[in-house]
């Protein structure tokens, strides 16, 4: 029965991340800033992609409270980035889309802040772990990288449709105008052909 409980916390604690992914709409020549308020000494982990949209790139900056560049990144598709904190305060994330004037992206972020919550509650003393503790933890981390594989295969998934939706777009007008083209050339044709054919009728001569 006790082994059937610290499982069930190992499945509860899985889901309890200081997380937040998304994907949002980066307009052209537009920026967008995500903030968030974080303690002195906190951990971050920020990731970026761009899914769709121009030439798959965008502009990317990371600042403190104070306004100081941590991170900076231009016209880049995809990019990663981790700091510690040195100071309390509203930290924020902008991607700008100022150099395009007419493509709007897609971007996929991913931000994490802080540290994981224990799996059980037993694994605060200093001893060592218990063989169950043990391999709770190692399917908690083959969990982890399951799901960050996971989330990597949607994204390519992603990119990939949104790519093949485009071609077949850009397939089915040149197809449709190639279409046109050929019809109109035919009827050309036809009427060339049939003014060839066409009698034509010379003068009359009058008697007088």
């Amino acid at each position: 029965m006790q082994q059937l409980v610290s499982l069930g916390c190992l499945l509860f604690h899985v889901f309890v991340v200081f997380a937040t992914e998304f994907t949002f709409e980066l307009p052209d020549n537009d920026e967008l800033c995500f903030y968030e308020e974080m303690e002195n000494g906190d951990k971050f982990d920020l990731d970026y992609q761009v899914i769709s949209g121009g030439n798959y790139d965008v502009n990317c900056f990371v600042a403190d409270a104070n306004d100081n560049i941590l991170y900076n990144d231009e016209k880049k598709q995809y990019g990663s980035f981790s700091h510690t904190t040195t100071m309390k305060g509203v930290y924020r994330a902008c991607f700008s889309n100022k150099f395009s004037t007419f493509s709007h992206k897609y971007v996929y972020l991913d931000f994490r802040h802080g540290d994981e919550n224990l799996l059980l509650p037993s694994m605060t003393r200093a001893t060592a772990l218990t063989q169950l503790e043990s391999t709770c933890v190692s399917i908690h981390e083959i969990l982890k990288v399951v799901s960050e594989s996971q989330t990597w295969y949607r994204l390519r998934e992603a990119h990939d449709r949104i790519r093949a939706d485009h071609i077949h777009s850009n397939v089915t007008l040149w197809s449709l105008s190639e279409t046109v083209l050929l019809f109109v050339i035919a009827v050309g044709q036809v009427m060339l052909l049939k003014s060839f054919f066409s009698e034509k009728k010379g003068p009359v001569a009058v008697p007088t």
